[in-house]
């Protein structure tokens, strides 16, 4: 196995984009040599990364396993580059963090594990909480940044934020069910499906607001906290589920798969950033996190 940092880079620009094209448009470089580069590294590994069809490719579940340590070691080498930066004054001190809980496992994880990594000698604490008490704490001192949604932000005077991520909603559908043979659903299409609905971090009450600007009061079959949970729920035909692209998975713990369509009409999407108090003096260790975690990215599978 000795497959490259350039095939790498191209895997995970075809993975996030979806097609072939798309990531020739991101990374300025020609089709055919992206296609090479893709097969050369599914022979390198004796494993199918994506499946062709005609509306572009699908990644398989080997190749969404292999995605992961894709972005984790182009990321390590991004990090390497920075080494001597950093290295000639070893950086101590803390950071009182927050996050919410569906942030937690899909943004924050791999912030938080570059920063330690980066700074090894600041000591991290890390509070788990809902929104509006994140922002009590952090108006009142107590911590220092939260990564959280921004979309119901309520103490905007007090509070200075920025944008890290905007993921748009989409509908998830178990594979071979009938709406899966549109490209494009119409909420016309969903008004007499059962929802799953997921209730961390205000996504419930945002899907609600959704559906009701089209006038369609949702059928709900379920409602849980738990991410996993709604995965398995839609791909074993319990339900459909509206939520945000940056949560979705192609499978479920079970190995069954979820299928994704966008949505003809035109959805809000949840933002996901930093917070911190406005007018606050940053120490050093608050700095480096804003800035490592500025150059977060997570790919978006389909």
């Amino acid at each position: 196995m000795s497959f490259t940092l350039r095939q790498l880079r191209y895997f995970v620009a075809v993975a996030e984009q979806g097609t072939v094209s798309g990531a020739s448009r991101v990374l300025s470089i020609s089709q055919s040599s992206i296609t090479e580069a893709v097969k050369e590294l599914e022979s390198d590994l004796g494993v199918s990364l994506f499946e062709r069809h005609s509306r572009g490719l699908t990644i398989t579940q080997q190749g969404h396993q292999f995605l992961r340590h894709a972005t984790k070691i182009l990321s390590n080498v991004a990090e390497a580059k920075q080494v001597f930066a950093d290295a000639p004054d070893q950086k101590f001190g803390s950071l009182q963090l927050g996050v919410t809980s569906l942030v937690a496992g899909y943004v924050l994880s791999d912030i938080l594990a570059r920063y330690r990594r980066a700074f090894p000698g600041v000591d991290v604490n890390t509070l788990e909480d809902d929104g509006n008490y994140l922002e009590h704490l952090l108006v009142g001192g107590e911590l220092d940044v939260a990564v959280m949604l921004l979309n119901n932000l309520r103490d905007r005077q007090a509070l200075q934020f920025e944008t890290l991520e905007t993921s748009p909603f989409s509908l998830w559908l178990p594979s071979g069910h009938a709406l899966t043979a549109k490209d494009s659903i119409e909420m016309a299409d969903i008004a007499d499906q059962h929802l799953i609905m997921l209730t961390t971090d205000e996504i419930e009450e945002a899907t609600r607001k959704l559906l009701a600007v089209f006038d369609a009061r949702p059928k709900v079959a379920f409602r849980t906290r738990s991410v996993e949970a709604v995965r398995s729920l839609v791909a074993t035909g319990a339900g459909l589920a509206l939520l945000p692209d940056m949560i979705y998975r192609p499978w479920s713990l079970e190995g069954d798969r979820i299928e994704t369509r966008d949505v003809s009409a035109s959805l809000p999407a949840v933002n996901v950033g930093l917070v911190w108090r406005r007018g606050l003096s940053l120490s050093q260790p608050v700095k480096d996190f804003i800035a490592l975690a500025q150059t977060q990215r997570t790919p978006r599978l389909r």
